[in-house]
């Protein structure tokens, strides 16, 4: 029986898919299956899957209509216990990291959930989650699916990937079978994955649709708490334009400041009654 499936979804990203494949590739541990959905790429991605096909369970590479769909399709060819979800671009942090988890996995745990890695402007930061679970935690933020091991049970218990999402259904999942149907979670103190921060969820431009898909999620599965999930929002813009604001003052005291001091220079001295 295998205990792990990996699931890596790409599209045009040949670079970073082939960092994904090396690392699941480099692990000690090896009752796994390397399951790859790509979407018909056509910068050398396919050639890099054919390439390594003696060592992958599965890959197709062919259209689908977003990463949802491409997730899902993995989630049916997969035969393992658990589900991991690491895209292209995204890596395991050790050579290690599988067997680590391994040692604890439990059927009577549902999902289990470690800490990522990411490195911005060459600066590498740590982020780490919570060991209770809560529904205010999910109102605001999510686990990585990067870094959880989720029961392929569940799925079929609840339901897939919702592919009429862009950006949340990881996040609608979680908030979904955690908070609703009291899945049964362990959290894993230790690094689990180096996260790619080029995905849809981590670029700002996307977040008020992230927003507006989370608001119809809660009214969906949570509908006495969408009031106050939208004040939460709500909140959360206006102190941000308020942040925006006294930076913006601040910013322009400081020009006049400056201002000021330079034109004293140039001032002539004024003499005192007495000088």
């Amino acid at each position: 029986m295998i205990d792990i499936s990996i699931i890596t979804v790409n599209y045009n990203n040949r670079d970073g898919l082939e960092k994904t494949i090396n690392s699941v590739l480099n692990q000690t541990f090896t009752n796994y299956e390397f399951i790859i959905i790509d979407g018909n790429s056509k910068d050398g991605s396919k050639e890099l899957i054919d390439r390594n096909s003696d060592k992958i369970s599965y890959w197709v590479s062919e259209e689908d209509s977003g990463i949802y769909n491409a997730m899902n399709k993995g989630i049916r060819k997969s035969t393992g216990n658990y589900l991991l979800f690491l895209n292209s671009g995204d890596s395991l942090h050790s050579s290690v990291s599988l067997n680590e988890v391994h040692v604890i996995l439990n059927s009577a745990i549902d999902i289990y959930y470690g800490d990522i890695e990411y490195s911005e402007g060459g600066i590498k930061t740590k982020r780490f989650f919570p060991e209770k679970l809560t529904f205010s935690f999910f109102l605001e933020h999510s686990i990585s699916h990067q870094a959880s091991f989720i029961k392929k049970t569940l799925f079929d218990k609840f339901f897939y990937y919702n592919e009429d999402h862009e950006i949340i259904s990881d996040w609608e999942f979680f908030i979904y079978a955690i908070c609703k149907r009291n899945a049964r979670t362990y959290k894993i103190n230790q690094i689990i994955t180096d996260y790619d921060t080029s995905g849809l969820s981590s670029n700002l431009a996307n977040h008020d649709k992230m927003h507006r898909e989370r608001a119809a999620v809660i009214e969906k599965h949570f509908p006495a708490f969408i009031d106050d999930y939208k004040n939460i929002k709500f909140l959360e813009s206006k102190r941000g334009k308020q942040i925006m604001q006294v930076s913006k003052h601040s910013l322009l005291w400081r020009l006049l400041k400056g201002y000021l001091g330079i034109l004293m220079l140039f001032l002539p001295k004024v003499k005192s009654k007495n000088g």
